[in-house]
């Protein structure tokens, strides 16, 4: 399943397809959930979907964790090579090969259990056919589906061998609703026996031996593969110049969309960072023991453990034990609460900067302790540590980008699903760094205007006119 290259804000694809027939049969309306290839299965064990179905194969590993519905489609593994190859003939010959493939698939166990691959695992197919044809791998081995649409339309690229394997596709459904389970199975199997299933397969290009013999139906073809033809036309026709701008300003309304998502989430973890980051560095320098040793032990552990596997245990693991996030909420509290170790410590340095005489003046003058750190110790700790604050927005604002891992569609996850469905990494790239640096552009002209404000409070102005006109000085 991928977007219409003819209109970006339109799913197509066999599956989606047969989804919504399902759908249809039971007098329900399909609703898609983004999510990664390899985060399918826990993102429906977290209940962010009923069902999925995008080439998820039913092996005893993935049976363990959900039911499946009765195989909708049959299919077998495919190597791919370059064309000037002929070392790789068959599956034995990818021994001491660099062979790519989709990381937690089938495709991935067969190559493990053949030994002696250099394997290389991918998110998205398309990014294994290209590094292919740009010789950074030796083969590939894919479901023969994603071969054929991903690495068919490449000139570079060619199959060889014969079908490896035999792989079934079925719809997950949680393991704890056996009603919805069969009915989803007999919707499957009324398009099955009535040849409907066989109808989008066939428009797809993606009937096959295997599918006919599982399903009992070798009769000759009776449906075009109209989908299919008009999948490879998409991406062999060369565009104009003018055509390529058209291309590139129908991406505007995705992208605009993406945008708005990455600016909501930098600029909410942003402040949950600034007011917990403060909170940590306050306990951290004035607190009571306990609750310093606490703060001290927060920054280190989050600074010391990646964001993403940060992210990944708020949004799947969290539900395990009872909590459960929206996916903008998730993104924004893990951001946030990361990046607040790192704003902790440039608070901290700017209170420790902050000479202690501020601090016993106040209270000399008869200011509580909590009236001296609000008025005077906090305010000149704050002003010291504007600029390095306001740059840290600016790597969250790129960091945002791993949101796309718990199912949100921010700029990155965007340019992605886009490039997929054009093959064009170079020109879409681009437009979405150009995205990124206009976002980012103002924070940084922002970050600028506090240094020099913060230089004209702390440097007398005859030495930063000296500094303008090249003037050495000596002070005595």
């Amino acid at each position: 399943m991928f977007q219409d290259p003819d209109d970006m804000n339109h799913l197509i694809g066999y599956e989606v397809e047969i989804i919504e027939a399902i759908a249809g049969r039971m007098g329900l309306n399909a609703r898609f959930v983004q999510n990664g290839w390899d985060n399918l299965i826990p993102g429906l064990e977290r209940r962010l979907y009923d069902v999925s179905i995008n080439g998820l194969e039913i092996t005893p590993e993935h049976q363990d964790v959900v039911d499946f519905s009765v195989p909708y489609y049959i299919t077998h593994l495919q190597i791919a090579v370059r064309r000037d190859n002929f070392d790789i003939t068959d599956l034995e010959d990818c021994k001491g090969k660099i062979i790519g493939t989709l990381k937690q698939s089938y495709s991935q166990y067969v190559l493990e259990t053949l030994g002696d691959v250099d394997i290389r695992t991918y998110a998205d197919e398309i990014n294994a056919y290209t590094d292919l044809a740009n010789g950074r791998l030796d083969g590939t081995l894919f479901d023969a589906p994603i071969a054929l649409y991903y690495g068919g339309p490449m000139r570079e690229v060619k199959f060889v061998g014969g079908p490896i394997g035999k792989i079934e596709y079925g719809i997950a459904v949680p393991n704890d609703n056996p009603e919805l389970l069969a009915l989803v199975n007999q919707a499957v199997t009324d398009m099955r026996d009535g040849g409907e299933l066989r109808a989008i397969l066939e428009r797809w290009g993606l009937w096959n031996p295997m599918v006919a013999g599982e399903f009992h139906d070798v009769g000759p073809s009776r449906t075009a593969p109209v989908m299919y033809d008009k999948w490879l036309e998409s991406h062999s026709t060369s565009l104009s110049g003018v055509d390529k701008v058209k291309r590139y300003l129908s991406f505007m309304p995705k992208l605009g969309k993406a945008a708005v998502t990455t600016m909501q989430v930098s600029v909410i973890s942003m402040v949950l960072a600034v007011l917990f980051g403060l909170m940590l560095a306050l306990l951290r320098v004035f607190g009571p023991p306990p609750l310093s040793t606490l703060s001290m032990w927060y920054v280190e552990i989050v600074r010391g453990t990646p964001v993403l596997i940060q992210l990944f245990f708020i949004f799947y693991g969290l539900p395990n034990v009872g909590i459960k996030l929206s996916p903008f909420m998730a993104g924004v509290i893990g951001l946030g609460m990361n990046y607040a170790a790192y704003e902790a410590e440039i608070y901290r340095a700017g209170l420790m900067s902050v000479p202690v005489g501020q601090m016993e003046a106040a209270l000399g003058l008869g200011m509580t302790r909590r009236e001296a750190l609000r008025h005077v110790v906090v305010p000149q700790a704050v002003r010291m540590v504007l600029p390095p604050v306001t740059n840290d927005f600016i790597s969250l604002l790129k960091d945002s980008s791993l949101v796309s891992v718990i199912t949100l569609v921010d700029l990155t996850k965007a340019y992605g699903q886009i490039a997929t469905t054009y093959y064009d990494y170079f020109g879409t790239g681009i437009i979405v760094a150009a995205i990124y640096f206009l976002l980012g552009y103002p924070f940084i002209r922002l970050a600028r205007w506090t240094e020099r404000k913060m230089e004209a409070s702390f440097v007398p102005d005859r030495v930063r006119k000296n500094r303008r006109t090249g003037l050495g000085m000596r002070l005595f």
